[in-house]
């Protein structure tokens, strides 16, 4: 935690700038390379993901939550529509100097006021097991694991965990 950096100086907005995709993908290579050892697979399911996401883009039902201090991408967070009302959760991440500020908090405030604003009936989110403070964080927000299933999607052996919240 650096003590030095303010929520304040932090702003959050809800669009994709040129640039935006390719510097997230380059985010979660890193950092997952780095606190997880998962391979370019992760990165290539993320820029899938992410691909994925411009090319259904409803900007009724979708948004993304692009956190930025002095011209710098520090934390995104992204819901994606699916089908029967549900919403995805996909792609939250900080940079590591910007966690325990309360930038996770206000992140996933903004989506959780989002996701009730628009009626969806459940959202759903995947994760890893390693993934301890994250999956915190979710049940926090009222998710509940409902499926783990083993993988080696991220270049290693892993359960990749499926966490869910019925909101009506």
């Amino acid at each position: 935690m650096n003590h030095d950096i303010s929520l304040n100086d932090i702003t959050i907005r809800t669009f994709l700038r040129p640039g935006d995709i390719g510097y997230v993908t380059w985010m979660h290579g890193a950092l997952y390379c780095k606190e997880y050892n998962f391979s370019t697979s992760f990165e290539a399911y993320v820029a899938a993901g992410l691909y994925e996401f411009h090319k259904h883009y409803d900007p009724d039902m979708d948004r993304v939550w692009v956190a930025v201090h002095k011209g710098r991408i520090v934390g995104f967070l992204l819901l994606m529509h699916r089908e029967n009302n549900a919403a995805q959760l996909r792609f939250f991440i900080l940079e590591p100097e910007y966690r325990g500020i309360g930038l996770g908090k206000t992140l996933t405030m903004l989506f959780t006021d989002f996701l009730k604003e628009k009626g969806y009936k459940t959202c759903f989110l995947w994760t890893t097991e390693e993934q301890i403070t994250a999956a915190a964080i979710y049940k926090k927000m009222g998710f509940v694991l409902t499926d783990e299933v083993e993988s080696i999607t991220f270049g290693k052996k892993l359960m990749e965990q499926r966490y869910e919240w019925i909101l009506c």
